[in-house]
C-alpha cells in the first residue's frame, strides 16, 4: 500500500458528482485536493458548499492551459460530453505526467484509454495515465449481463430508470421537479451513448431504453436476456454469485432490489433473477446510486488503483 499523499483536482467541481468527488476525497487517508474548479463558484470556500471538506481551499476558474500548472497529481474531469478534450489536450501540450480520469463519454471508445469498470477490466490496468470511467447506466447493465455472456441469444434488452441527478445541474425538463412529479420521462430511446458503451465493452448488441423518473438519486436497470439454452434458476444464481465473489460492490441478492435502499450507498444490487417457463428467457434487476457507483465511486476505485492504495480505501461497502 502506498505511503505518500496524491494531490487531487477537479476540473467542474459544482455539479452532483463533483460534489460527491470532494466529499470523498475529504475522507481519504492518501488524497487531497489540490484544486477544484468551478466558473460559477469561482471565489467561494468550497467548505462552504460542502461541510464534508473542512480545508481552506476555494473554487477557482482556471483557464485551460493553467491546469497543468497547478500542481495536481491526478485531475477529475467532471464535466459535460464534448468538454473533456480540450482538457486533455493542454496537458498533453505541457507534456505533464498527471493522471487524467474522465467522467464523460468523450474518451469511453479511445483504446489509448483504459476503461475503469474494475469489477469487469482491473485485469486490463498496466499503469495507464488516462483513464475513462464507464457511463452511470452502463455500469448497471454491464455488471447485470457480464455473467451471461457466451450464454445469450440475440440483442439484451435493457429498462433502465434514473433519478433526475443524472440530467446534470443545468436546467432541462429531464430535472425539473415540477415535469418529473408523477411522470416517468421516456428519451433517447434508441441509439443512446451507453447502449453503443456497453455493446462496444461486452461484444454483444444492447437495446436500451433510458427514462427518468422524480427521484432525485438512484438507477434501476431491468434487463431481459434471451439464452441459447435453457437454464434453472439455481444455475443461473451460481453463475452471478461465482462471477462476483470477492466482489464487495457487487451484491447479489434473492429478491428484485429496490432504488430507495440503493441511494447513498457504494455498491450495486442485481437480484430478482425470474426465468420463463421454457427456462430460456431470463430477467436480471440491477440498482445502483448514479453519483456514486455510477460516477464518484467508481472514479475514486480507480484512483486507488492508479496509486497503489487498496481499492475500497476511503469507500464503506
Amino acid at each position: 500500500m502506498s505511503t505518500n499523499r496524491f494531490r487531487i483536482g477537479i476540473v467542474g467541481a459544482r455539479g452532483h458528482v463533483g460534489a460527491e468527488l470532494i466529499r470523498l476525497l475529504a475522507g481519504h487517508p492518501g488524497f487531497e485536493l489540490a484544486f477544484v474548479s468551478s466558473r460559477a463558484l469561482d471565489g467561494e470556500r468550497v467548505a462552504d458548499h460542502n461541510p464534508a471538506y473542512s480545508g481552506e481551499l476555494r473554487y477557482t476558474s482556471p483557464g485551460y492551459d493553467q491546469l497543468p500548472e497547478l500542481g495536481a497529481d491526478a485531475v477529475v474531469l467532471a464535466l459535460p460530453n464534448g468538454k473533456a478534450a480540450r482538457c486533455v489536450e493542454a496537458f498533453d501540450r505541457a507534456g505533464s505526467d498527471a493522471l487524467l480520469i474522465d467522467l464523460s463519454a468523450d474518451y469511453r471508445f479511445d483504446p489509448a484509454w483504459y476503461y475503469g469498470l474494475p469489477e469487469l477490466t482491473r485485469g486490463r490496468y498496466a499503469g495507464q495515465r488516462r483513464i475513462s470511467n464507464p457511463g452511470c447506466y452502463a455500469t448497471a447493465m454491464q455488471l447485470a449481463i457480464a455473467p451471461m455472456l457466451g450464454l445469450l441469444d440475440g440483442p439484451v434488452q435493457c429498462f433502465g430508470v434514473s433519478g433526475y441527478s443524472g440530467a446534470g445541474t443545468t436546467p432541462s425538463d429531464r430535472n425539473d421537479p415540477g415535469k418529473l412529479r408523477d411522470n416517468l420521462m421516456p428519451y433517447a430511446l434508441a441509439g443512446h451513448v451507453h447502449e453503443r458503451e456497453v455493446g462496444s465493452q461486452l461484444g454483444h448488441a444492447i437495446e436500451f431504453m433510458p427514462h427518468v423518473a422524480p427521484h432525485f438519486r438512484g438507477i434501476t436497470m431491468t434487463v431481459n436476456m434471451h439464452l441459447a439454452e435453457p437454464l434453472r434458476a439455481d444455475e443461473v444464481v451460481d453463475r452471478y454469485r461465482g462471477r462476483y465473489a470477492g466482489e464487495p460492490l457487487v451484491r447479489i441478492v434473492e429478491d428484485a432490489p429496490w432504488v430507495s435502499a440503493i441511494a447513498g450507498r457504494h455498491h450495486v444490487e442485481i437480484g430478482g433473477f425470474t426465468l420463463s417457463e421454457d427456462g430460456r428467457r431470463l430477467v436480471v434487476v440491477a440498482t445502483e446510486d448514479n453519483l456514486l457507483k455510477g460516477a464518484a465511486t467508481q472514479a475514486l476505485q480507480n484512483l486507488n488503483l492508479a496509486f497503489g492504495y487498496p481499492e475500497l480505501t476511503a469507500i464503506t461497502p
